[in-house]
């Protein structure tokens, strides 16, 4: 592991020289720094089949209420006989897991795993966090293969798999997540994305350097679990209308795109048209997503859409969609009247990111000029081959520019991305970024981007609402110019941000004012909050 890192701080440093002057948005990779050594698993030799290529994701959550971002990344696993076309020949010293690195404030991460008792035996897949039973610990949820796992949070840094005690028994492929209050009862819940039913044993017709893929084998049905506000959760995938949709989920993430006060749904699918999940506010959803214009392509086609963002890029109060893709990755503007617009290719990230396999991805203002910015992971799809990543800086009316060149050495490195999870991580009000790499270690890109541009992060605490504020819409006015975010839980590939609610102010020194609509419906308003911080909003 040292001697990895060493090679790769050196083969940045020889390219440091190249780079050019420094850009609006810059990283630096810190892992080794950081103390951060991961390396996700597929438990085979080499790529043998679409279970072993398609994880894993990674979650920042504040498990111990310290103010500091933590941070949990899953990992797949060697299984049972017959399962790996390629096995391992040799069985690992250290047996794959799942880990959780606890935060010291001071750039550095622990390796707490053992301890809390987080480490998940199953090949898993994704990873998200709420605080589900609203006792002010924040819980976690891990999908995989066969199973989920639901770990309560004790509130003592350690914590219990609940999952048969919460009533949640989900076979098969389970891959993205979202959490979600979907009846706005206080209580979040859950929904889960299904990719297909994986047959280890089926191999036939294929060359020998390739294996079958999504459409060999039949399509799943997702899942949505209701919240019983006691612990435990029911599943109400066949009420809400869920169950009848078969789909190839890839990323899931939820939040409400016709500001009804209901959040919906987006599944991206892979190879199979993607689902809107529209709240019918009566506990059922309608499926819109042709209507919507989101259901397919460019020219109609069914795509390869990976990870999914509802995030307002043009400022109008209405969330938009970013939809990673193996080819053509599609950025749609919110139009209203339950309709959106492809402008992929209009922004100028079309032609860019189609040359690459897309996977993770983060849409955040990286450099707070109060803009949000899109970074893009890459990696091979069918074999190991490796691709440098991207980032995109928004100029605005729907304009963005491959800022990639000039915003570091490490955009010089290739590595076969899988998902992304975005986070300030120091506080010092720059989203940094954490890569998952397939069968290779991780990377931590910590936010170096210069200037003197204000920022102001939200934490929410809710009451009457579910603790997390998940739903909330939060609106800030500062310098003449109106933001609204909404706080999500769960979104790109298989993975969930930072939960605060951030935003970048450009040269405004001041917030004229800060607007939280909770799910409750109560709207909070706070004149003149500080800027350059985390302020914590508690709903009144």
């Amino acid at each position: 592991m040292k001697l990895r890192h060493l090679t790769i701080a050196a083969f940045l440093l020889g390219l440091a020289a190249q780079q050019p002057a420094s850009g609006p948005i810059r990283f630096e990779e810190v892992s080794a720094q950081a103390g951060i050594q991961f390396t996700h698993s597929f438990g085979a030799e080499k790529l043998g089949s679409l279970l072993e290529s398609t994880g894993g994701g990674a979650v920042w959550f504040d498990y111990n209420n310290d103010g500091l971002m933590d941070l949990y990344v899953v990992s797949g696993k060697p299984l049972g006989q017959g399962m790996h076309p390629y096995p391992v020949r040799k069985t690992p010293p250290t047996a794959p897991s799942n880990h959780l690195f606890r935060n010291d404030g001071k750039g550095h991460f622990t390796d707490v795993t053992e301890q809390a008792h987080v480490a998940g035996d199953l090949f898993s897949m994704g990873a998200i966090a709420a605080d589900y039973d609203n006792d002010g610990n924040v819980d976690l949820l891990v999908t995989g293969y066969g199973r989920v796992i639901l770990y309560r949070n004790r509130g003592d840094g350690t914590f219990e798999d609940v999952t048969e005690k919460a009533g949640i028994r989900v076979s098969g492929w389970s891959i993205g997540a979202a959490w979600l209050d979907y009846d706005r009862d206080r209580c979040v819940d859950l929904f889960i994305g299904r990719y297909v039913k994986f047959d280890p044993e089926y191999h036939a017709y294929y060359a020998a350097d390739n294996y079958p893929g999504p459409l060999d084998y039949e399509p799943e049905t997702d899942v949505l679990l209701h919240n019983n506000c006691n612990g435990t959760f029911t599943d109400v995938s066949e009420k809400a209308g869920i169950a009848k949709f078969k789909s190839r989920a890839m990323g899931v993430t939820a939040a409400d795109f016709d500001l009804d006060g209901y959040p919906d749904i987006f599944v991206a699918n892979d190879k199979t048209e993607n689902f809107l999940f529209h709240n019918q506010k009566d506990g059922t959803f309608q499926e819109i997503a042709v209507r919507a214009g989101v259901a397919y392509g460019q020219s109609g086609e069914n795509t390869s859409a990976m990870g999914p963002v509802f995030l307002d890029f043009d400022h109008d109060g209405r969330v938009d969609l970013w939809v990673s893709d193996s080819r053509y990755n599609r950025l749609l503007r919110n139009a209203g009247q339950l309709r959106f617009e492809d402008v992929t290719e209009r922004a100028g990230i079309s032609q860019l990111a189609a040359q690459y396999v897309s996977w993770g991805v983060g849409a955040h203002d990286f450099d707070n000029d109060g803009r949000d910015d899109i970074f893009i992971v890459h990696g091979g799809l069918i074999h190991m081959i490796p691709q440098e990543h991207s980032v995109f800086r928004n100029g605005g009316g729907w304009k963005f520019e491959d800022v990639s060149r000039a915003a570091g050495p490490f955009f010089e490195v290739k590595s076969v991305g899988r998902g992304a999870a975005f986070a300030d991580y120091d506080n010092d009000g720059r989203v940094d970024a954490f890569i998952v790499n397939l069968g290779s270690p991780a990377f931590l890109l910590h936010n170096t981007s210069p200037g003197t541009n204000h920022w102001m992060a939200v934490k929410l605490v809710g009451h009457k609402s579910n603790r997390d504020g998940i739903g909330a819409q939060v609106e800030v006015l500062a310098g003449g110019v109106r933001q609204q975010h909404e706080r999500v839980a769960g979104s790109g590939y298989l993975s969930q941000d930072d939960p605060r609610v951030q935003f970048g102010l450009g040269s405004a020194a001041k917030v004229e004012r800060l607007t939280v609509t909770w799910p409750s419906g109560i709207k909070q308003v706070i004149e003149n909050p500080p800027v350059d911080r985390v302020i914590a909003v508690e709903e009144r």
